[in-house]
């Protein structure tokens, strides 16, 4: 089978690696792919929110599969398009992938179905949300409506703060047209846990679970990143805690979708946060989380595309997806500076010996040499019988990769550690 992955990224690495598992698979194309990736799949210069070029490319190259992994391609309808043409894909089509799409349109869905989540309100005037402000409870969330790379999302300590964020989003416009609606919404307290799902539209099966690390700095400090590593499974997601999500949210969230027209296939993320009053959905994403993706996928003992065929197929339910009961964790290497300035050409080592548990977010490859091309370069993921193993073998193996200005957090997994314990 000749398989094609669009995206480029960690996640990308993580997904191609796994499908490189099953023996039909005799090719892997990865449009755009980076300089890593390229170490386990072919990489074609294509931009992955290119549909036309991904499309013609698919078809020409006589594709059986495609798995269509961040969220600007399937918002935009690379799913659409490329199924237009007979190849089956992985990924939601457009009218599905909406839900993380548009803020304004999840929040909505959450409403009209009983499905709990933060109270919200709406605005498309940046005046009125002004004077909502003025009263509203303290701290908020103020979130842009659309995709902005993960970073739409703005928590405000104080109103100063929230009023600041709502011009930036509706004056300034630093997430372009993503900031013309905005939601306002209640600030939840408790554990924030992130659980990837697969669906047919009829069947969910949830993965295993993970903590994600956001901060840049330890402790949970400095600006938002896309992620500094993560941990699987999440210590504070039960399996009481597990069976009331799926009765209460990611069932009915299903059920709501195919109620709308919109049937989701592919991978629904829930970003759940365990409040005092039992779990409310934070955000939904249409595909794999990154990094979460480099500590779920590397304990999938099942076939991926088998799997993943099955969500294509609508056959889900009797299909097998089996995880290992083990504990993943995955550090992020990331170029000092990032999330803002960064440096980037610096030449990466990486020991074939740990190569299998690295997955290459940004790089590129010139004359043979692997080179930092990004600002998050890599994460490393190890598995173990233990949580405080797994944490200790994935900085094992970090210490063994070198380039410069690599930055790294130094408490992945710490706080999961200690809820372990508790």
């Amino acid at each position: 089978m000749r398989i094609l992955v669009v995206g480029g990224g960690g996640r990308e690495h993580a997904i191609i690696k796994k499908l490189k598992e099953n023996p039909s698979v005799t090719e892997i194309f990865a449009l755009p792919g980076n300089g890593g990736i390229a170490k386990d799949a072919t990489c074609v210069d294509i931009g992955a929110k290119d549909i036309d070029k991904i499309t013609e490319f698919a078809v020409a190259n006589a594709v059986d599969y495609a798995v269509v992994a961040p969220d600007d391609p399937l918002v935009l309808g690379c799913v659409d398009a490329l199924e237009a043409k007979g190849i089956p894909c992985f990924g939601p089509r457009a009218n599905a992938a909406i839900i993380e799409g548009s803020k304004v349109f999840s929040k909505n869905l959450m409403k009209k179905y009983g499905i709990p989540t933060a109270a919200y309100e709406v605005f498309t005037d940046m005046d009125a949300a002004l004077t909502y402000l003025e009263t509203a409870p303290i701290p908020t969330v103020i979130k842009a409506d659309g995709l902005a790379l993960g970073k739409g999302v703005i928590i405000a300590m104080t109103r100063d703060e929230a009023k600041d964020a709502v011009r930036s989003m509706m004056a300034d416009k630093v997430f372009g047209k993503s900031g013309d609606q905005i939601v306002i919404e209640e600030f939840l307290t408790g554990p924030e846990v992130s659980v990837l799902s697969f669906t047919d539209g009829k069947t969910v099966v949830p993965m295993i679970s993970s903590m994600d690390h956001k901060r840049a700095g330890d402790n949970d400090t400095g600006l938002n990143t896309g992620g500094m590593g993560t941990v699987a499974p999440n210590p504070y997601y039960t399996d009481a805690i597990a069976a009331e999500c799926m009765e209460k949210i990611f069932l009915p969230t299903i059920a709501a979708m195919n109620a709308e027209g919109r049937t989701f296939k592919g991978c629904l993320y829930f970003g759940l946060m365990l409040t005092p009053n039992g779990p409310k959905v934070i955000e939904y994403n249409c595909r794999f989380g990154d990094p979460e993706t480099q500590v779920v996928l590397p304990l999938l003992e099942s076939d991926l595309l088998t799997v993943m065929q099955a969500t294509t197929n609508g056959t889900l339910a009797e299909t097998e997806v089996k995880f290992a009961n083990k504990n993943a964790c995955c550090v992020i290497m990331a170029s000092k500076g990032y999330p803002t300035a960064y440096e980037k050409g610096f030449e990466m080592t990486i020991p074939e010996a740990i190569w299998g548990n690295v997955y290459v977010a940004g790089a590129s490859l010139k004359e043979g040499k692997l080179l930092t091309n990004g600002g998050r370069v890599l994460g490393a993921t190890a598995i173990a019988d233990s949580l405080e193993k797994a944490i200790e073998g994935a900085y094992d193996m970090v210490k063994t990769i070198h380039f410069d200005n690599a930055y790294y957090r130094n408490d992945i997994g710490a706080k999961a550690l200690k809820a372990g314990r508790n």
